[in-house]
């Protein structure tokens, strides 16, 4: 603008002089043309071709420093309007990120708390009793407990009913029952207790056979038969348990990693903000994050920005390009929300994938249950009303755990961010 300036000054000098220059030798010209021709009577003094000539000159002089004018109020708006428009460009960075990284704020800790209540969440306590209980050798759920039907199973097709018929016989049933409440079977858990002990009881039953002639292998066979129906149910409930938790296991991983990646995305934000940075120490990533909410706030992000105009105020106005030049990593913090956007988004993976996996684990438990009425274990009427009930109490699951942890929650939050605005 100084450039532009001195430009037009020198301009105005030289057309000064210039006509300065003319008017003088007009001046100059008039006089000699007055002083040597002689006056006679009827000569005209020939002066006025002259005098045209200056005012014709001084009139186009007149006329270029008009435009110049002209041309300087013109510039002079274009300056004023691109200072104006630099002005405002400023402010719209600046309220740009301001109210990013203030929603930002919410959506740290909206998130995180959702990702300590997904990682929570195994079933509910009424589902996992039921699930529990299903797969008890002692429990009568179906009308019947494995325990008593693998002695029934003994007496009828081993012993052939003979129970109290020799003393022999009466110590097969009593080692039978004594490997059926062992407790080194409560202790598996790579295996389901009952095919463990269906096995035990299998060995115990062939090392019998050998000095007892009366259990031939047919025998065997036929108490093998009928014991694997119920082996059969018993371990498609318990690999539906082990997907289940295996799962669960995974998922559980997955959030937290992604808690880990919030933590360092966290990291960079807060220090931009001038926050006491998060210290981890033997502390659990969900512990730290917990600690650092108390601070990191809201509100005291707004506070944080509203100290920044004021330190930056000039009168009654903000000079929103020094205070955007010295602290430039609220522009970086801004355009690296949307890798907070991603974090979001992971986050619901994460929450719909547990959501299909419970639905597998239903599906898994009432293929066990179908496989108990197709083998003939309980009564038809006693396995449907199991059936009705896992489909209540798991729907009930799925609603308490949409309930907590709202996820529209963190949709709405999310789309107060305006991520895919960069600023340089």
């Amino acid at each position: 603008m100084n450039i532009l300036y001195m430009k037009n000054y020198v301009r105005y000098v030289t057309l000064f002089f210039l006509m300065l220059s003319c008017f003088l030798s007009s001046r100059a010209q008039e006089k000699t043309t007055v002083d040597t021709v002689i006056p006679e009577p009827r000569t005209e003094i020939r002066t006025t071709p002259t005098i045209r000539t200056a005012d014709t000159t001084i009139k186009r002089i007149l006329d270029e420093l008009a435009k110049i004018s002209d041309s300087d109020k013109q510039n002079s708006n274009a300056i004023q309007g691109l200072l104006q428009g630099k002005e405002i460009d400023n402010l719209t960075k600046y309220e740009l990120i301001k109210n990013n990284l203030i929603n930002a704020s919410e959506t740290y800790y909206l998130l995180n708390k959702k990702i300590i209540d997904l990682k929570s969440r195994t079933t509910t306590n009424n589902l996992d009793v039921f699930i529990t209980s299903l797969n008890n050798p002692e429990s009568k759920e179906l009308g019947f407990s494995f325990s008593d039907r693998i002695v029934e199973l003994v007496e009828k097709i081993v012993l052939k009913g003979k129970v109290d018929k020799g003393e022999r016989n009466g110590k097969i049933v009593e080692s039978t029952k004594s490997i059926i409440n062992s407790p080194i079977f409560q202790s598996f858990t790579s295996l389901t207790p009952p095919l463990a002990i269906a096995n035990s009881v299998m060995n115990f039953l062939h090392s019998v056979s050998v000095n007892n002639k009366q259990i031939s292998q047919k025998t065997l066979q036929d108490f093998e038969k009928e014991l694997n129906k119920y082996v059969v149910y018993y371990t498609a409930l318990n690999d539906a348990n082990q997907k289940f938790e295996f799962g669960l296991n995974f998922n559980k991983d997955q959030l937290n990693l992604l808690q880990d990646n919030l933590y360092d995305h966290l990291m960079f934000t807060a220090s931009a903000l001038k926050f006491q940075l998060p210290q981890r120490g033997n502390k659990t990533i969900g512990e730290t994050m917990n600690d650092f909410f108390f601070d990191f706030k809201k509100e005291k992000v707004v506070q944080f920005f509203n100290d920044l105009e004021v330190k930056y105020a000039k009168g009654k106005r903000i000079d929103y390009e020094m205070l955007l030049r010295e602290n430039p990593n609220l522009k970086e913090v801004n355009n690296q929300l949307e890798d907070l956007i991603l974090q979001t988004k992971r986050f619901e993976n994460l929450y719909n994938e547990y959501f299909t996996l419970l639905d597998s684990y239903y599906n898994k438990v009432n293929n066990s249950l179908k496989i108990a009425q197709d083998n003939g274990l309980a009564d038809q009427n006693m396995i449907t009303n199991k059936q009705t009930e896992f489909r209540n109490l798991k729907n009930e699951a799925v609603t308490d755990i949409q309930a907590s942890i709202n996820i529209k929650e963190l949709y709405n939050n999310t789309d107060k961010v305006k991520y895919r605005y960069r600023i340089f």
